[in-house]
């Protein structure tokens, strides 16, 4: 009977050991007191930040913007002194695109990316933009065109709603990537507000270890995007022979190391189709021209890329098994800048039509 007792004691204090770590419940809160924006801005005056939150509130069963703002030293604390002073507690979680200014990007954004990939407060995987004029503007032209930020804004990014191949999709983890890595840089899109439009996409920032130093236009995003891979529909102006829209696109790469110098070979197959010719261009023309049209804005751009010694594209992937750890540190400012590479574009029009093809 005594061991009896003993066995129901021991049992009772294990089962009230494992049930105590369970009412650590309290500092729940309920959805409805929970304010979730999906877009956030931050720039940067003097040693403060400024974090502006684009909150969704319902007025008469629409949902409708709310801008708050506050500024300190950190984001984190400009966070937490707004979501104190609200009704709600904000909660960043649904965050999907973060806007910077520019001249915060220009500084550096090392802070920014680190603090939001430390607090995992914010997804790894939410989109960043910047902005090329001051963000209170950007953000109260936004809210008087369209009266709604969040879901708008966030669908100028969207594969299955307003995104275009020549815009860039860069997310924190990849900014958070090439801030730390020794081959891999970034392009973010540039965007500010618009007269014909509520939002206009202007090009691409060239962000190097977290710093904009450059930037390119929406057609050069456009080859940005086919080099590493993205599935592109877009269209591209033929000098005056013709329009055409990509409709496929695949790419193959062979990376070599001669005498301590790097070269890379690669090929670029487009499938396009013709959406309006100019005169009576044959098929050999149009591909003559196009080819050329390519392949000069891609040189363009990779002798931009060179001179800021920004490795947009990734190409010292190629080179890993060929460098060692600390030769691949100087990538940037030693190999990448003596790049040779030969560029091949591969066209196939799936629509002939009644073009002439002598």
């Amino acid at each position: 009977m005594k061991l009896y007792n003993k066995t129901v004691i021991y049992t009772f204090a294990i089962l009230l050991i494992t049930i105590l770590p369970l009412t650590g419940c309290w500092d729940n809160k309920d959805i409805n007191h929970r304010l979730l924006p999906v877009v956030l801005g931050v720039s940067k005056i003097e040693n403060e930040y400024e974090v502006i939150i684009n909150l969704p509130v319902s007025n008469a069963g629409k949902i409708e913007s709310r801008i708050v703002s506050f500024k300190d030293k950190t984001i984190a604390k400009a966070i937490d002194t707004i979501s104190r002073n609200l009704e709600s507690r904000v909660d960043l979680l649904h965050v999907k695109l973060i806007i910077i200014e520019r001249g915060a990007a220009e500084d550096g954004v090392k802070d920014i990316i680190g603090g939001f990939m430390r607090s995992r407060e914010v997804s790894p995987k939410a989109l960043v933009a910047i902005c090329d004029e001051d963000i209170n503007v950007l953000f109260s032209k936004l809210k008087d065109t369209i009266g709604s930020i969040g879901s708008t804004t966030v669908d100028f990014f969207e594969k299955n709603a307003g995104w275009d191949p020549d815009i860039a999709l860069t997310r924190v983890w990849e900014v958070y990537r090439g801030i730390h890595s020794y081959t891999y840089d970034v392009a973010i899109p540039l965007i500010r507000s618009g007269d014909e439009f509520p939002m206009e996409q202007i090009g691409s920032a060239i962000v190097k270890n977290g710093k904009m130093v450059d930037q390119i236009s929406p057609d050069e995003t456009l080859l940005y995007n086919i080099f590493k891979g993205e599935s592109s529909s877009g269209e591209i102006e033929v000098m005056e022979k013709a329009t055409v829209r990509i409709v496929n696109n695949s790419i193959h790469h062979k990376g070599s190391m001669h005498n301590n110098q790097p070269f890379l070979k690669s090929k670029i197959k487009l499938k396009v189709v013709i959406l309006e010719t100019r005169g009576e261009p044959s098929l050999n023309e149009i591909k003559r021209e196009l080819n050329q049209a390519l392949s000069e804005r891609f040189n363009n751009m990779i002798s931009k890329t060179k001179e800021n010694k920004a490795d947009i594209f990734g190409i010292g992937q190629f080179f890993r098994r060929e460098l060692t750890r600390k030769e691949l540190k100087n990538w940037r400012t030693k190999y990448y800048t003596n790049l040779k590479m030969d560029i091949q574009f591969n066209v196939d029009i799936q629509n002939q039509g009644y073009l002439i093809t002598s």
